[in-house]
Order: structure tokens, then sequence, then C-alpha cells
């Protein structure tokens, strides 16, 4: 054991560091700290078995982020859990709760469903400032050269491609009479391919999912079934068949869309049957799309034509 009396050298020699810097460094490295722990403590959240408590406490640590961003703009790790995190809460917790009270309640439905849209825009920014720490200028030349600001990304940036196309994709379909925002449908999909070719695989296949809804929803208008139910082969695949949201998004718009009942009510009660504690990493998850899933059902003789 050391004495009292005993120097250690790196010791002095961090305090003397640490007492040369000035007060606005030392203000930057505790932001930065605490940056850090926030940014890599979204795992608390994705595994909590309370939706509820989780809704409640998510407004806070969203505000908290933003407060820390507005000392260290650039840190990246705050950058991209502030475009998870509020696109997350927009659709978890303000849109889905619009699409349960709107039989009831049109008026707070439609309100929800602006606020929803802003979260979504203020989920868009911070993805896209995540994006442009490491590639400058990546928003405005997506515009003009999509192709080859894309060929730039790497796979380390999958994640902020993946939540900046998703808060894109989120906003745009629920502003179908914002004809700005919907003009952007290729870019976001742009994005969203690449962070495909990247990493299929990111979050167990969630990238997968957003082309279920993407495709299932478009098979009108230049969308495709068949590659709707491969993009969900693949989500399945990857997850191991333990996230719900793939067969949920499957069920609401392929099934409804090509008045397939059998397959709707097939579809959601196997996201029914997950045990969510099964997958911790996603139990929230799928507590929120179990949620979804029971209430399409209830609403079954609504949605198909006898």
């Amino acid at each position: 054991m050391r004495s009292v009396g005993t120097c250690d050298p790196a010791g002095v020699a961090l305090l003397a560091l640490t007492a040369a810097l000035p007060a606005c460094s030392l203000k930057t490295l505790a932001v930065d700290t605490l940056g850090n722990a926030l940014a890599q403590g979204g795992s608390s959240y994705a595994s909590d078995d309370d939706p509820d408590l989780v809704r409640d406490a998510s407004p806070f640590a969203l505000k908290t982020i933003e407060g820390l961003l507005d000392a260290s703009p650039r840190h990246k790790g705050l950058l991209l859990a502030a475009a998870k995190g509020f696109t997350q809460y927009g659709y978890g917790f303000v849109q889905q709760e619009a699409d349960f009270v709107e039989a009831q309640d049109l008026a707070r439905a439609t309100s929800l469903r602006d606020r929803a849209r802003k979260l979504y825009r203020r989920a868009l920014g911070y993805g896209f400032r995540g994006l442009e720490v490491d590639l400058p200028g990546f928003r405005s030349r997506l515009r003009t050269d999509t192709a080859a600001t894309l060929a730039r990304a790497r796979k380390k940036h999958v994640p902020l491609l993946y939540w900046t196309a998703t808060a894109w994709g989120a906003a745009i379909a629920i502003s179908k009479s914002d004809s700005e925002l919907t003009a952007d449908q290729s870019l976001a999909e742009a994005l969203m391919r690449r962070a495909l070719a990247l990493d299929e695989s990111y979050e167990m296949g969630s990238i997968h999912d957003f082309f279920i809804s993407y495709e299932g929803g478009r098979s009108s208008v230049g969308g495709s079934v068949s590659e709707a139910r491969r993009h969900l082969e693949r989500a399945l695949a990857f997850s191991k068949g333990r996230r719900a949201a793939p067969l949920v998004a499957f069920a609401e718009t392929v099934s409804v869309g090509s008045q397939d009942l059998g397959e709707f009510a097939q579809l959601l009660e196997q996201a029914l049957a997950l045990d969510p504690d099964e997958a911790q990493t996603v139990r929230l998850s799928n507590l929120i799309y179990q949620k979804r899933a029971r209430w399409l059902l209830s609403r079954r003789d609504e949605l198909f034509v006898e």
C-alpha cells in the first residue's frame, strides 16, 4: 500500500494538466463526458418493461440531451441520441396515441399528429447535423448529387443514416398534404438504401422494417408486395423472429391492402405470442408493437370488407 505521503507521478501530471486547462475546456470536458454516458444509456430505455414510465421520463431526457448539445454542438453521440430519441418518442407515444384516440376524439388526434410531425422534423435536423460532423455539406449535397454524397457514407454512419431516414419517412407519412415534404420521399429512401447496403443486420434487421412499410404501402403506385415480403423474411431472419415490429408493419400495410384477413390475423397473433422478456434489448419496442397489434385486431371489421 502506498503511504499517504507518497507521490503518484501520473496523478500529479493529470492534476497539473487539469489546472492548466481554461474553465471553458473543463466545461467542454465535463459536457462531453456526460454526453458520452447519456448517448450510450439508451439501452436502459430499450429494455424497460414499463412503456408508461419511459413515456413520462423521455421528455426530460430529451431536453437534457438538447441542453448538452447547446454546449457541445458537434457531439456525434448526443446528435444520434437526439435523432433516435425524438423519432421513437414521436411514434411510440405521440403518433400512436393519435391513432388510438381518433375514433373518439378527432381534434385531439389531429393535435397529436401535428406534434408528432414537429418531433420528427426536430429528429431529422439532429440526424443531418450528426452526419455532417464527418461529412460536411451532406444535407445540401444530397439534393444536388445524391449518389456521390451517399457514397461518402461508411458503415460507422449507419445509425445516423437509419434514424435520419426513419424520421424523414415518418414526417412524410404523416404529412401527406405537405407537397414540399412529400417531394423528398426519394431522398429518404436513398438514405435508407445506403444504410441497408452498408449493414442490413443493423438493430436486428430493423432497416428492413422501413421497406416493409415503404413497399407495402405503395403497392398501387410503384411499390412491390413481393419486395415487402422479402424484407419481412430478412427482418425475421436477423431478429430470429424475436421482434414484433416487422410482423405488425406487414399486417398493417400488405395484409390490409390485399384484404387478406387470415394473414392479417395470423401475423398479429404471432406478434402477440412473442415473450418480450426473451429479447431484452427490444423489450420496450415489442411491448409498444404488441399494443398496436391488439388495437389493429380490434378494428378488423373496419379494415376488412366482407
